[in-house]
């Protein structure tokens, strides 16, 4: 259903056009990581501000690096294993002149605002949430994405996500509670009583 529609608008518009539209999506996308810098550095105190936007910078640096040879190809590659996955493909090099360019830096730009929701997280690590930022933008992302975007088993199952709060959000909303799990409560600042109800 997805490629008759993108079929039908192309031939009606032009590939030109079309790729305009993307890319003018992408640049209002790309501008939220701007937004998430500012609103994660005002929610958190004021000595962890500059750490915030760094991993927002980070999200998009790392997450571009190991969405390039690998993130691109499982989200749009052809399907494998009963459309779980797509499988990686190195057009971006191999195929330049005729590379799906729009496309590359929308999906791009998704991939880093998937993983820049968890970036306000102020007590993270710098290095492990370098990590985490190139594993979700490499595999996890893209493997989820593909399910609903790529072509894969949900999306032959009839499932839609038009504006990403499945396949973006609530992957960083997942994503951001397993982190504050894993991190759990600032040591001292809540204890329990004898009946295990939390105070302050």
């Amino acid at each position: 259903m997805t490629k008759e529609v993108l079929s039908a608008i192309q031939d009606a518009v032009g590939t030109q056009v079309f790729g305009i539209w993307f890319l003018i999506g992408a640049a209002f996308v790309f501008f939220m990581q701007a937004g998430f810098a500012m609103v994660e550095a005002g929610f958190t105190r004021a000595k962890n501000a500059g750490n915030i936007i760094m991993k927002n910078l980070m999200d998009f640096c790392i997450g571009t690096c190991v969405f390039i040879p690998l993130g691109f190809g499982i989200l749009l590659g052809e399907d494998a294993l009963g459309g779980f996955i797509g499988t990686p493909t190195l057009g971006i090099f191999t195929d330049y002149a005729n590379f799906d360019w729009s496309n590359f830096v929308f999906n791009l730009v998704f991939c880093a605002t998937t993983a820049t929701i968890v970036s306000g997280a102020e007590r993270t690590k710098f290095l492990s949430y370098c990590i985490y930022s190139a594993v979700i933008s490499a595999v996890v992302y893209p493997i989820e994405a593909h399910w609903i975007w790529g072509g894969g088993w949900l999306a032959s199952l009839g499932f839609h996500d038009f504006a990403g709060s499945c396949a973006i959000h609530m992957v960083g909303g997942t994503t951001a509670f397993i982190g504050a799990a894993l991190e759990g409560a600032r040591i001292g600042k809540f204890t329990r009583d004898k009946d295990g109800k939390v105070t302050k």
